[in-house]
């Protein structure tokens, strides 16, 4: 939701630079951002909707909240603010306000920093990182959740607080080592995954399971506690995949993700016209999206956090494609804009001066949003520090894949088809 309230600020600053009154500049900033708003929230909500139709359950549930929201700040933000703006300047009182602070006054106002410069190194930092995610893959793999392998979970809360470490290894004996135990909401209450016997599909496994999860951990319970006292009190809820239903959960993930990254690449062609934006875009959810599952699979038997990969994973890698594409539609805007302009410039000088430009911007949002998610990742509970660690992941090297990805490779492609028609005027 920020997003848009730093876009259309960060108009107004360059408008006020620009040497206008600060109503035309909040009305030029207002108008100027409009585009870049539009096609960002829109792309967000493209994610959303495809979330929506491959998600289940809670997935579904989150995927119209981002809606919802999307559509809101959207109303809020392009406006009510405005009319809030519009309504103080008529009573004048908005004449000391500047946008900026005594910090904030000349950060990143005239950068020139040579981004195209440096863009075979941008190419291979994420080759790297994709190159030794696929090396990690084909040796350890991802910590694959019950959604995509299949299994039971079993949502177990105790009279006093347990340490995950022990439960799991109480439980090893019991369920032949296919198991793993992670901390849910709070110290006392445990979520336990197991593929034990997952092919078998005879009810009575699931009582064998009940019960060996309950001579596991007895030790743990009050004395004098029975099996059905157990399953009754202790066990919270629990919730079977079958190993054709995870089979199909995951074609439908993978499905949704190259669905997503192909919807954000023929909106980009809708809007921009030109081919060179669309590969350009395609790319850089691509390398955002690699480098993410590069990451999971390279460090999930590091980190002191479970790191499974379900549909609440895929839920953060949608919406990291709908949030790195908003970066990149920004850049892009003010390339199209810059080239309607000057038509004649350089494209390399265009193309260095729209990142430029627009780095204040990318600094701004990357930055606020960063410290939203940092703080969820931080104090948001066990159940979704996966969910928000992919979504840290994901602003970080989606802002870079901007800078270094989908506008070099859009640079190159105008290159060439310049050249190209040079080359044909030059024949003639």
């Amino acid at each position: 939701a920020v997003d848009a309230n730093v876009l259309i600020y960060e108009r107004t600053k360059e408008e006020l630079r620009a040497g206008k009154s600060l109503g035309k500049a909040i009305a030029d900033g207002y108008g100027n951002a409009f585009s870049a708003i539009f096609d960002s929230n829109l792309t967000s909500i493209i994610t959303g909707v495809v979330l929506f139709y491959f998600g289940t359950g809670p997935i579904r549930g989150f995927a119209t909240t981002m809606i919802i929201g999307l559509v809101a700040s959207f109303l809020t933000a392009v406006f009510l603010t405005r009319i809030v703006y519009e309504a103080l300047l008529a009573k004048d009182k908005l004449k000391n306000v500047t946008f900026t602070t005594s910090i904030t006054k000349d950060l990143l106002t005239n950068p020139k920093i040579n981004f195209l410069a440096a863009r075979k190194v941008g190419y291979l930092i994420p080759a790297g990182i994709i190159v030794l995610g696929a090396i990690s893959m084909s040796t350890i793999g991802l910590n694959n959740g019950i959604d995509f392998t299949g299994g039971r979970n079993y949502v177990v809360r105790f009279d006093q607080d347990v340490k995950t470490d022990e439960v799991r290894d109480m439980l090893d004996a019991q369920l032949d080592g296919s198991v793993s135990v992670i901390q849910i909401g709070t110290p006392d209450q445990v979520r336990v995954s197991t593929n034990y016997k997952i092919d078998d599909s005879d009810p009575s496994v699931d009582q064998e399971i009940e019960s060996k999860l309950f001579e596991g951990v007895k030790s743990l319970l009050p004395a004098g506690t029975t099996l059905d006292q157990f399953t009754g009190q202790y066990i919270q809820s629990s919730q079977k995949v079958g190993p054709s239903m995870a089979d199909d959960i995951k074609n439908a993930a993978i499905l949704a993700v190259i669905f997503a990254m192909i919807c954000m690449a023929a909106y980009i062609l809708l809007r921009f016209r030109d081919i060179s934006f669309s590969v350009g875009a395609f790319a850089s959810v691509a390398v955002t999206t690699l480098c993410i599952i590069s990451f999971y699979t390279l460090l999930w038997k590091v980190l002191p956090f479970s790191m499974e990969v379900d549909q609440t994973f895929i839920a953060a890698i949608l919406t990291i494609i709908g949030y790195s594409i908003n970066d990149t539609v920004v850049v892009f805007d003010r390339i199209r804009e810059t080239i309607g302009l000057y038509p004649k410039r350089d494209r390399y000088q265009v193309i260095n001066d729209a990142l430029n430009s627009t780095l204040c911007r990318t600094f701004n949002t990357s930055l606020t949003t960063l410290v939203v998610v940092l703080c969820i990742f931080i104090l948001g509970g066990a159940t979704i520090r996966s969910f928000t660690f992919a979504i840290l992941l994901g602003i970080i090297i989606g802002t870079y894949s901007t800078l270094f990805v989908a506008t070099p490779i859009a640079y190159e492609l105008q290159k060439k088809k310049i050249n190209k028609k040079a080359a044909a005027e030059a024949g003639k």
